[in-house]
């Protein structure tokens, strides 16, 4: 420590001690008059204090405290005692404290799928644990149908639509946690984060406890229903295509727009509706601009293409018809704070709060899914650790598939429920 260091610590250290002084004489002071107060009877007013003797005082502390010796001059420590325990650190900066660190692989993730991995049947598995029976049950109060019934018998055909698909697909995913309760209860105390595909991220949001079940499924009906209606004002599509590093994926959605644009279509749409995984994406827009990329991909260099079995354009502007409705349904509805990490579609980042919940949400309905963004952000971890267990719940493993291709390491952890 330097001298000029010593010197301005004694100055600082002894005007606090002469302050102390002057106010414990002053109390002294005032105590006898208050004494003299009540024992005369007469008011005496306030003595001066006469500082002249604390001049020498304040040399005489400055002398000792720089003669005073520091706990570290001392070579032997073996007088000293402690109240704390044998080898507990007597500083933070002397020795690091060692905290208990939690093994990653005790922890957990859940994952939920979205529109269109539901098939007819499916759900006859989970039917065997009483509350996914309930839960059907409550679903079928609440939205005015047999949702089961479509479940179990279908038609396919009917099951893919827009309105009965989405709230399947969130029932479905709720029930077969009935099954992760009944086998393995502690997950649900374990779980450090979750995130749903698309309309999966409502089936988050209500395993999280921020919507209720009721106010979920409730949501969920009139997301499908105005979905539904957005998609049958015009003919449109998604298609899912592998994009090589070497294609300009803009420019091909420009000149597909322009296509659509040129054949009569009132302002056409074609973009980018969900980042699948590295290099993968999934198109959406008007019924002509998909057509133009389906007949020019080889010349385009665009791969794997594959439509998916679903009406709308999913996460574009041509679902604008259904954000009004969406949200008068969801601005009245009262949310709590998650039990957990939710990862929202639109940021690809956790919910900060729930003020945000509602806002996303919208949002969500017209804008891309970042999913690869949210699945790189929950896995992330230094090299060497550990991944927690992710169970892909009710999606029959295509959750996996797709953990699988962005982060295989993550993937070998994952269990199919």
């Amino acid at each position: 420590m330097s001298m000029m260091f010593k010197r301005a610590l004694c100055d600082k250290i002894l005007l606090q001690l002469s302050g102390l002084y002057r106010f414990n004489c002053i109390n002294k002071f005032s105590r006898n008059d208050q004494d003299n107060v009540l024992s005369k009877g007469t008011v005496i007013t306030e003595k001066k204090y006469d500082d002249s003797n604390n001049t020498s005082k304040e040399e005489k502390l400055k002398r000792l405290l720089k003669e005073a010796a520091t706990y570290k001059d001392a070579n032997d420590k073996n007088w000293a005692t402690t109240p704390y325990p044998d080898k507990a650190p007597t500083s933070v900066e002397e020795e690091n404290i060692d905290i208990p660190k939690v093994n990653p692989v005790e922890r957990s993730i859940i994952l939920f799928p979205g529109q269109g991995t539901i098939k007819v049947g499916a759900v006859s598995k989970y039917l065997r644990f009483p509350g996914a029976k309930d839960i059907f049950e409550l679903a079928n109060e609440i939205l005015g149908y047999d949702l089961l019934k479509i479940c179990l018998k279908g038609p396919q055909e009917k099951l893919d639509q827009t309105k009965f698909n989405q709230p399947a697909t969130v029932v479905l995913s709720l029930a077969a946690l009935e099954q992760l309760r009944e086998e393995r209860p502690k997950v649900f105390e374990t779980c450090i984060g979750t995130a749903g595909y698309s309309v999966g991220e409502l089936s988050a949001l209500i395993f999280s406890g921020a919507i209720s079940f009721e106010d979920g499924i409730r949501l969920v009906a009139v997301r499908g229903n105005m979905m539904q209606v957005a998609s049958d004002k015009i003919s449109q599509g998604m298609l899912s295509v592998y994009c090589p590093p070497q294609v300009k994926l803009s420019k091909v959605l420009q000149d597909a727009t322009a296509w659509a644009r040129d054949l009569g279509v009132p302002d056409p749409i074609c973009k980018v509706s969900v980042f699948l995984y590295t290099q993968s994406k999934i198109i959406a827009g008007n019924e002509e601009a998909l057509q133009y990329i389906e007949k020019n991909a080889n010349v385009i260099g665009l791969q794997r293409l594959k439509r998916l079995p679903v009406s709308g354009a999913f996460h574009t502007p041509l679902m604008q018809p259904a954000i009004q409705k969406f949200y008068e349904i969801l601005r009245d509805m009262t949310l709590e704070e998650p039990r957990t990490k939710v990862y929202s579609n639109y940021t690809g980042r956790p919910y900060r709060n729930t003020k945000t919940i509602k806002g996303l949400l919208v949002k969500q309905i017209i804008s891309p899914v970042k999913w690869e963004q949210c699945i790189q952000r929950i896995y992330k971890r230094p090299e060497g650790t550990p991944f927690p267990r992710t169970f892909d719940v009710g999606s029959g493993g295509r959750m996996k598939t797709i953990l699988k291709l962005i982060n295989a390491k993550a993937a070998d952890s994952c269990i199919v429920i």
